[in-house]
């Protein structure tokens, strides 16, 4: 082996152990005794393991309810981006009209903003709009906020389908919706999957704007945020707070792990002609 590949390769397992390592820290604590979690000297590998810690954070106050918050919010966020970039996407992608340059300027732009900024004119709008403390104005930040990229990522899929299917569909009989929903839109499934995963992973682990837009109605909140209070709530039962992020890991980690492949190959394939 090359001393060039040696080095990249020793350089790229520090980046992975240096980004692995918070995680593998989290997962371990919550499987540590209290008395090892508090002991001067921490232990890297577990000399005993409980599972008392998850039982305290399943049991905790509002917990099934804040995961079904979390679960609403970004499932419904995705759901409708995903409906609305289906539509946008094939509008660019297919058709010809006034303004279609522009807008796909616009949503380049609204890709790349970044949305912390964007923190202070939501707050006023919800405000405005007697929105605050309500989980629908929480999924429309989600909806808008996962829309931009998946514009994006299915125009690429939609770019890299020949038009060549509708036109035949079109000759044997379909219009041109019953040709995009009976051949184009099934091959659009790896990019549906891979664009629907990111969103979800962006709306489950979101905590600036739903601190900020729910504040008030504990019943409103979701994981993150009442993850942000779990350990004052626990004083300093760090095993219980590290298993409650554990928990809220999970979802997100086993739905990566089975759609993994498709998701890999969805993303290079979108990105092809993007």
């Amino acid at each position: 082996m090359k001393p060039r590949r040696i080095v990249l390769n020793v350089i790229a397992l520090g980046v992975f152990a240096f980004a692995v390592f918070p995680v593998y820290w989290m997962v371990l604590t919550a499987f540590k005794p209290t008395k090892d979690i508090q002991a001067e000297t921490p232990s890297f590998f577990p000399a005993n393991i409980t599972f008392s810690h998850f039982g305290t954070a399943v049991n905790a106050d509002g917990f099934w309810l804040f995961w079904r918050n979390s679960a609403f919010v970004a499932i419904t966020g995705v759901l409708l981006a995903l409906i609305v970039a289906c539509l946008a996407a094939f509008a660019v992608a297919r058709l010809k009209w006034k303004g279609r340059q522009a807008f796909i300027v616009m949503v380049f732009v609204a890709q790349m903003t970044p949305w912390e900024a964007l923190l202070i004119p939501m707050y006023v709008i919800a405000r405005d709009t007697d929105m605050l403390d309500k989980l629908p104005m929480l999924t429309l930040i989600y909806f808008m906020m996962t829309l931009p990229f998946t514009i994006v990522t299915l125009r690429g899929f939609l770019n890299a389908i020949p038009a060549d299917l509708e036109e035949a569909a079109q000759v044997d009989g379909c219009n041109q919706f019953q040709a995009f929903r009976r051949i184009v839109f099934p091959l659009l499934a790896p990019g549906l999957l891979s664009t629907s995963l990111f969103g979800f992973i962006t709306a489950w682990n979101e905590f600036a704007f739903a601190n900020l837009l729910i504040i008030k109605e504990q019943d409103q909140r979701t994981l993150p945020v009442w993850l942000s209070s779990f350990s004052n709530t626990f004083g300093t039962d760090w095993g219980a707070t590290m298993a409650a992020a554990t928990l809220f890991m999970l979802p997100v980690l086993l739905i990566f792990l089975v759609l993994q492949g498709r998701v890999t190959s969805g993303v290079a394939a979108g990105a092809v002609k993007g």
